[in-house]
């Protein structure tokens, strides 16, 4: 036989009820009766709280009362014939005339017992458990209804009473002898002491209820009928990955359980573990689901552990003394003193020293705790052996469980490297022997992002969620959402990453979803949005969401941007960027943005700095990494320059190539920006200063192909305006470079720590002479690479190529 029991939502509505009468025929289709456990109504129990507490202090509770008549009458007018009706509203109005005259009592007492609130909650449960054994006694002729009260003996510790099992299996059995061939619904949660007094089974009462008869009964199974698909990987509410598990130890289901996992409580297990009896934790609203098993003999796992759990509000005092070294019973009387006053430690760490204690404690405990500590050591206080305890608040317990986690290696290690990647701090730590259970004690405010940065590590059949958030609409941050629109299906089968754009911003408007803006319509969330563009307050609400594996991408040209970035890198916030600005800057920003990245363990990628899309940057950096020496590096990593100079041919003018560049997206906003050689030498500057050289951008020897009076206006239109005048400067270097059968190259040189950028015509000898289009090309000339040197050459301007740079460096910091 199987004990099922079904929750407050299950039992909660006409429709829920409905759904319970279906799941009951089906079990007993083969001719077997289970035995039933009905929770109260949802809803009633903390309204049976509310009017309890009302009357104590002597408030009405009549509407209240109203409430709780009409909700079970209702149910009963829409299930029950109308000629059943009659008897079932008498039973349930003398229960609700019984309840108001104890009410009453309370109102005039104003004093509210642990004795006296155990009655009035016990009529949740009577009223619902009575109500549907009468509305399902139209189906199953052989329903009864059962008070639990009359067969769970415990002791008088009313709010949480300690079970008599010898005394309730007795009666339980002989109960079910008696009664054999009944279809038994028993009220949950409620028991009675031995002189009748109704007692309750403190939190998770009515799942206890359950297991306590399964192993009366000896019981094939325990099913708990809930609102949520078995047991999760994690708070399904704060985690949107987890999923739901098939099989759970007892004691990977005690341990997830205990730090937080609502779905079934520890002592509810006890019973069926004692039996091993398996629990099956099924879904009323989803009969389909297969329910997650928790039972004694689980098959093996190929998953690293098997859920994060957590507390969500927990205090932990530090004590700490050298009083406490090497002296014998000090644990022994803390721990003591604590259990005598009923406060609940839930998590203890201790170094090994012994010089320190740590514990964890329900936030409502605290300040008693404190004071039961200062007078039970007040001598050791005054004597200056042990420090005042200190408390600290608003923290949270982070929990990973499994039993594959017992003696494999790395796994403290992934849970660590998840926490410290993303910036949490951990106050301590605690792992039992067993090796079922690391915790972690981390702020309240990073544990959804903790969650879910665990999450991620180690559920490796999940995708890694990258949160971006993008400054930048232009053409490169427009380029960059296509692609990712049109590549996220590939990224997430291939690469396991799943990259959401979180946040967006222009020099007008910014928007924010944490889920995710749709990539299909950004644009039109974008003007949309209410939210006037301020970069302050993008990073201050960036800083603020707190996800886990956050990239910010600056696909800007604008020097503003940068004065932010670390204060990014210390939010541990990675950065991806196209903006030259900042690595080219002086020395020590660009060295205080490689030390702050790596003091915060995130990555600081900017590939497009240098060569686009092209793979210039992390080539000299494998090659400086693989202990490999720099002695020259020749470059043309002006994609603008060589689209100029590699269509500066025939009878077009050199404004109208310039042009051309500019409306094909390969120029700076402003063209000038390439063609006096800045942009050029911010790129040489990036890589002399990856090659390991401190340089200044003054250091960088720059030859100007440009006349003054182009250099010197005012404006973009006036630059076009001189540059139209100035056509036959460039006409006649054109002529002078073709009659010596050689073509105009802008070549940049690093070579002993000297970086030089020149226009020089090259012949048909030079390995620079075929470069075409707008392509750039790098020569590195290394100890390795010396005869023959490593060229990297390739697209180097426009949007589409810089935009796949950018978006290889997003995935890159997926693969961390």
């Amino acid at each position: 036989m199987k004990v099922l029991k079904f929750g407050g939502t299950s039992v909660g509505s006409v429709k829920s009820i409905s759904t319970v009468l279906d799941i009951l025929k089906k079990e007993t289709q083969n001719g077997e009766n289970p035995v039933v456990v009905l929770s109260a109504m949802s809803g009633v129990t903390n309204l049976l709280i509310a009017m309890a507490e009302q009357a104590a202090i002597g408030n009405s509770f009549s509407q209240q009362l109203a409430e709780l008549e009409k909700k079970h009458f209702d149910v009963v007018k829409a299930l029950l014939d109308v000629q059943q009706q009659n008897p079932v509203f008498t039973k349930l109005k003398i229960y609700f005339n019984e309840l108001e005259d104890l009410l009453n009592g309370i109102l005039s007492l104003r004093e509210l017992t642990a004795q006296t609130k155990d009655l009035v909650l016990s009529y949740g449960e009577r009223c619902s458990t009575f109500m549907v054994s009468k509305i399902a006694a139209q189906h199953f002729p052989q329903a009864q209804f059962v008070n639990a009260a009359d067969l769970i003996k415990t002791d008088s510790s009313f709010g949480h009473a300690k079970v008599n099992m010898e005394l309730t299996e007795m009666l339980v059995r002989n109960y079910y002898y008696e009664n054999t061939g009944r279809l038994l619904f028993v009220t949950g949660f409620i028991s009675s002491n031995d002189a009748g007094r109704i007692t309750t089974l403190g939190r998770g009462g009515s799942d206890y209820t359950a297991a306590i008869l399964g192993s009366a009964l000896n019981a094939e199974e325990i099913q708990i009928w809930t609102d949520v698909n078995g047991m999760m990987t994690a708070d399904p509410r704060l985690v949107k990955k987890a999923f739901s598990l098939p099989e759970l130890s007892y004691t990977e289901a005690m341990e997830l359980s205990f730090f937080g996992a609502k779905v079934i409580y520890p002592p509810t297990m006890i019973p069926a573990f004692l039996k091993k009896i398996p629990i099956v934790i099924l879904n009323t609203f989803d009969t389909a689901f297969g329910g997650t098993y928790i039972k004694h003999d689980v098959g093996a796992s190929n998953l690293p552990i098997k859920g994060i759990s957590s507390i969500n509000e927990v205090s932990i005092i530090n004590l700490e003394g050298s009083g406490m070294v090497g002296k014998a019973g000090f644990s022994g009387r803390l721990f003591s003193m604590l259990a005598r006053e009923q406060i609940s430690v839930i998590l203890i760490t201790q170094s090994s020293s012994e010089h320190s204690i740590t514990f964890a404690i329900p936030p409502a405990d605290a300040v008693k705790a404190l004071h039961l500590i200062e007078q039970e050591f007040e001598l050791e206080l005054h004597a200056k052996k042990l420090d005042k305890p200190q408390i600290e608040q608003n923290l949270s317990v982070l929990a990973i469980v499994g039993e594959n986690m017992k003696q494999t290696p790395g796994i403290s290690g992934k849970l660590f490297h998840a926490l410290g990647r993303n910036g949490i701090n951990v106050r301590a730590i605690a792992q039992g022997s067993s090796e079922y259970n690391i915790s972690v004690i981390i702020g309240r405010a990073d544990l959804a992002k903790a969650l879910n940065a665990v999450h991620d590590s180690f559920f490796v059949s999940l995708n890694k969620t990258l949160h971006v958030f993008c400054l930048g609409t232009g053409n490169i941050g427009t380029t960059l959402f296509r692609q990712l629109n049109e590549h996220a299906d590939f990224l997430e089968k291939h690469n396991g990453i799943q990259v959401k754009i979180v946040g967006i911003s222009n020099t007008r408007k910014m928007v924010f979803s944490e889920d995710g803006l749709s990539l299909d319509n950004w644009k039109e969330s974008l003007e949309a949005s209410e939210l006037a563009a301020n970069l302050d307050e993008f990073i201050a609400k960036m800083q603020a969401m707190n996800l886990p594996n956050c990239v910010f991408a600056d696909n800007t040209a604008s020097p503003v941007p940068i004065g932010y970035y670390e204060k990014v890198f210390k939010s541990n916030i990675s950065i991806v960027t196209c903006n030259k600005i900042g690595n080219s800057g002086t020395y020590a920003q660009y060295k205080t943005f490689k030390d702050t990245a790596r003091k915060h363990g995130v990555d600081f990628y900017y590939e497009t700095n240098v060569g686009a899309g092209l793979p210039i940057v992390r080539t000299l950096k494998d090659l400086m990494m693989s202990g490999d020496r720099v002695i020259r590096i020749e470059a043309i990593l002006s994609g603008t320059i060589s689209f100029i100079f590699n269509n500066y041919k025939g009878d077009v003018s050199f404004h109208d190539v310039v042009k051309t560049a500019q409306d094909k997206g390969y120029t700076e906003p402003d063209p000038r920006d390439d063609l006096r050689g800045t942009d050029f030498m911010r790129k040489m500057l990036i890589l002399a200063r990856d090659a390991g050289y401190v340089l200044e951008p003054g250091d960088v020897n720059i030859e100007s192909m440009l006349p003054k009076a182009c250099l010197d206006a005012g404006s973009v239109a006036d630059f076009y305006k001189e540059l139209n005048n100035e056509g036959k400067f460039f006409a006649d270097m054109k002529a002078k470079a073709e009659a010596a059968g050689k073509v105009l190259r802008y070549i940049g040189k690093l070579e002993d720590g000297k970086v030089s950028i020149t226009l020089q015509a090259v012949d048909e000898n030079h390995p620079f002479y075929t470069l075409s289009g707008s392509d750039n090309i790098i020569s590195f000339t290394t100890e390795r690479y010396k005869e023959r040197p490593l060229v990297v050459k390739g697209p180097g301007a426009g949007a589409e190529v810089t935009a796949a740079g950018v978006f290889a460096d997003i995935v890159n910091v997926g693969a961390h």
